[in-house]
Order: structure tokens, then C-alpha cells, then sequence
């Protein structure tokens, strides 16, 4: 019995010692995320982005949007696009062998025409079937591209071979752009920061399910009706705000979210550009540049900025959401296996030693570490071994510290940016970080399992990711139970 003692205290401090470890860190982050929004926000009070918007010595940018099966928002988010405020701007969007109508929607919908047009294949992609442009001078920022179905990543590189600027900015092709989006962006990457050079740059995305669109543009913010959405809200929330923000402040940031992210496109391609055996190819080509940078021995620098630039819409059922969080486990875990070199690796410096092992323990591994700890825990009741008590008081303090975590991220949103501005709309997101623990975190861990059991099958699949369409104010508002 003794024996079974040592293997159960064991596994209870391992489990113990994980927990206080991981929730250091989660308030060394949250306190970081706060120096750093104060900064970004007295800093932002002295710039006049009309300069930049207007100026001739702008950064060109290119905006890349591969497209799939986007028949119900291709029109209305090219439209936002093309609207945003920008001197040197050109929109790429890749048409990835849509089923769907997408392609004659756009042609239609812009007066697209076929041209002759020289692809430089710098980086391997698919066969391209055909560029189209319009005579219409309203629209001669667009150039849509037709290719044979390759996957996201070869989409975009496709793109990044197509694009004409000095900068790239992938976005998904259902998300809406705030207007000055391009010029917040494109800000760290003028300014030389102790001569690092700005490599990529994220930004803040949110939830746009029960939001209004019209003429491509959010015009009322909502908080989500669907559960599902409104948990999604929460969680961007934290992350984003919290999480994401520190990272950056730190120079340890090892996602940009592929909804939106700029590059420098030559580093990018560089690197070789997206990599297409994997499904988290945003996160793995952010990886990739910065061990370029350091294997070059080239200062850089990975920024975030904290704004509310772009809107997505958001799953609304489990079957998509799990789908999602199926791939992001996955993407997750190719990554860090393909990068396995830095863990540790002093020659990494912040990215060796804190950002890859952090991601590695704490990212990765902690759906695998939560559901072992659940088995485990079953196995200690059935054989009369817990120390109730103790148990109970150890899961609330855990519950209570979530709850905390994300009230402050809920504060930190309302201090801020104050998007849901209704208070009916903060208390809802308060009651929606109280249920959770017991209902949305069981069944993202769940997917995360799943999304382990499906790398080990080698899975490739990427999902479908069905849409509902954005509510505007030229249509009543979409019914069913879909999402992205």
C-alpha cells in the first residue's frame, strides 16, 4: 500500500506543481499585458494616422484573402476591403478551386475580366488557371486569382508570389476590416525599435456573429445571442487583450493569428514561404522567420497591436468549433515538433528559452496534462484514496482564480476599447465566464483529445468550416445553426 501511496503522491505533486507554475505565469502575463496597453495607448495619443494614410512614402502593401467555398460573404467582404484607408494598397484574392460560386460572384459583382499576367513562381504552389482584373477604376486596387485547390497555405503562397507591394497582409476571406486597420499595422513597421527590424506584425481579432455589417463595414457591435459565439468572445478577449499582448511586449510572440497578420514578404519568402504539411501553417511560418532572424544573427522584432482591427465570424455549433479546435491542436503540435531545436536552446535566446517551452508545457501539452489528471482522479475516488477535503478546496481555488482571470480581461476590454458598451452586454460575458468551467473548457479540451488521437492517425484534414453569412442591414438576420 505504501508503494501506491508514493506513486499517488507523486503524480499529486506533479500535478500540483504544474497548476502553480502555470498560474504564475498567467499573472506575470496579466500584469505585463497591463504596462503594455498603457504604453501602446499614450504612445497612439501622437500619431496622426491621416499622414500616413495620404503619404507617398507609405509602405505598399499587399492584402492576401484566399478564398474557399465564401459564396455567402465573398462580395460583401471584398467590398470592405477595398474600402479600407490606404495610399499604396493591392488586394490579392485567391480563389483556392471553390465549389461554390465564389469566383462568378466576384466576376460578376466587379465587372472581372481574364488577363494575361506573369506569375514569378518564387515560392512552388499549384497551377494557377487565370488572373482576373476590371476596367473599372474604382476596383483597380482588386486582382483575383483562380488556382487549382492546394490547402490555405498554398493559397497564400500563390499570393505572396502574385503580390506586387514591399508588405503582405493575410487575412481570411470572411473577415471585415476595421477602416484604418492597414495603417495601425503597417505603424511598427516605420518605426526601428533599437535597429530591430520588424519581421510581423498581429492584431486583434473579434467576434462579428450578432453584429451589423453594412456596405462591408461593422456598423453596431453586439455581443453574440449563440452560446457558443458569445464563449468565443470571451476567450479572444483574454487572449488577445492578455495574453498576445505580453507575448509581444516581451518579443516572445509565437502566433499571429492567420485572420490577420502583415509581413515583410521578402523574409517571408526567404523562409520558403507557408508550409503545407501542416494545419497550422500561421503559426509555423511565425516560428520560422524568427529562427531565420537568428540563425542570420539579424536583430527583429514580432509586434501586436492591441486596436480591435478585424471581425470574424465564429462557429456556432460544437460540430464546427470542434473541428476547429481539432486543428488547432494539431497545428500546434506539428509546429512545436518541427521546431523542436529550440527548445532550450540559449542560441534562441527569448524564443529558445521561454516562448517555444511555455507554448511546449503549457499550450500543447495541457489539454493532454488536464485529461490525464481527470483519469487519474477517477482512478484515486474508485480506490478510496482523495483527500476530499483538500480536493475541494484545491478545485475552487482553481475555478476562483479562472473566474478572476477573466473578469480582469473582461476590465481591461470595458477600460480600453469598451466595444460592448451596453452594460446588459457586460454582464452577460461576466455570466458566461461563470459557466465556463463546466460546459465551454470540458468540450475544448475534448476536441484538443480528439485533435491528438487525429495527429498520431496522421490526419491532414482540415475540416469543413461551413458559414452562416454576416447579418446586414439590407437582409434579415440568417437563421440555422452554422458557423465558420
Amino acid at each position: 500500500m505504501s508503494i501506491t501511496a508514493d506513486i499517488v503522491l507523486f503524480f499529486a505533486a506533479g500535478l500540483f506543481l504544474y497548476a502553480v507554475v502555470l498560474i504564475s505565469f498567467y499573472i506575470i502575463i496579466a500584469i505585463s499585458s497591463i504596462g503594455a496597453t498603457r504604453r501602446y495607448l499614450h504612445k497612439n495619443e501622437y500619431t496622426d494616422y491621416r499622414l500616413l494614410a495620404s503619404s507617398p512614402y507609405a509602405p505598399s502593401v499587399s492584402i492576401l484573402a484566399p478564398a474557399y467555398n465564401e459564396g455567402p460573404n465573398i462580395v460583401e467582404n471584398v467590398r470592405s476591403l477595398l474600402s479600407l484607408y490606404y495610399n499604396h494598397l493591392e488586394l490579392v484574392v485567391i480563389n483556392d478551386g471553390s465549389k461554390d460560386d465564389s469566383l462568378q460572384r466576384l466576376i460578376d459583382a466587379y465587372g472581372l475580366e481574364k488577363v494575361d499576367f506573369f506569375v514569378n513562381s518564387r515560392i512552388p504552389t499549384k497551377e494557377v488557371r487565370g488572373v482576373y482584373k476590371t476596367r473599372h477604376p474604382a476596383y483597380r486596387k482588386l486582382v483575383v486569382v483562380d488556382k487549382v485547390n492546394g490547402g490555405k497555405a498554398d493559397a497564400l503562397n500563390v499570393g505572396i508570389n502574385i503580390a506586387s507591394h514591399d508588405y503582405i497582409v493575410c487575412i481570411d476571406a470572411d473577415c471585415i476590416l476595421e477602416q484604418d486597420a492597414i495603417l495601425k499595422m503597417m505603424k511598427p513597421f516605420l518605426e526601428e525599435d533599437k535597429g530591430r527590424k520588424v519581421i510581423a506584425s498581429g492584431g486583434v481579432i473579434r467576434i462579428a456573429n450578432s453584429c451589423l455589417v453594412k456596405d462591408g463595414r461593422i456598423t453596431r457591435v453586439s455581443l453574440p445571442d449563440n452560446y457558443w459565439a458569445r464563449m468565443q468572445a470571451l476567450e479572444y478577449i483574454r487572449a488577445f487583450l492578455l495574453g498576445r499582448m505580453a507575448w509581444a511586449h516581451l518579443n516572445g510572440l509565437l502566433l499571429i493569428s492567420g485572420a490577420f497578420g502583415a509581413f515583410d514578404k521578402e523574409i517571408a519568402i526567404r523562409c520558403g514561404g507557408y508550409k503545407h504539411n501542416t494545419v497550422g501553417e500561421d503559426m509555423e511560418l511565425v516560428v520560422r522567420m524568427r529562427g531565420f532572424m537568428h540563425e542570420m544573427g539579424l536583430p527583429y522584432k514580432v509586434t501586436y497591436i492591441p486596436d480591435p482591427l478585424c471581425w470574424t465570424e465564429a462557429p456556432e455549433n460544437t460540430r464546427v468549433l470542434g473541428r476547429q479546435r481539432n486543428r488547432w491542436t494539431r497545428g500546434t503540435i506539428e509546429t512545436m515538433q518541427f521546431h523542436r531545436i529550440l527548445f532550450l536552446n540559449p542560441r534562441y535566446d527569448t524564443l529558445g528559452v521561454l516562448s517555444y517551452p511555455y507554448w511546449l508545457f503549457f499550450e500543447m501539452l495541457a489539454p493532454a496534462i488536464e485529461f490525464a489528471g481527470l483519469i487519474f482522479f477517477c482512478i484515486l475516488a474508485s480506490l478510496g484514496l482523495i483527500n476530499w477535503q483538500m480536493f475541494i478546496a484545491f478545485l475552487l481555488f482553481i475555478i476562483c482564480f479562472g473566474y478572476l482571470n477573466s473578469i480582469f480581461a473582461i476590465y481591461i476590454e470595458v477600460a480600453t476599447y469598451n466595444q460592448y458598451r451596453r452594460r446588459k452586454e457586460v454582464t452577460k460575458l461576466v455570466l458566461a465566464a461563470l459557466s465556463e468551467p463546466f460546459i465551454f473548457h470540458p468540450f475544448v479540451v475534448w476536441s484538443a483529445i480528439r485533435g491528438y488521437v487525429d495527429y498520431f492517425r496522421k490526419s491532414r484534414s482540415w475540416g469543413e468550416m461551413t458559414r452562416k453569412g454576416f447579418q446586414t442591414a439590407n437582409t434579415p438576420t440568417a437563421t440555422g445553426n452554422q458557423g465558420l
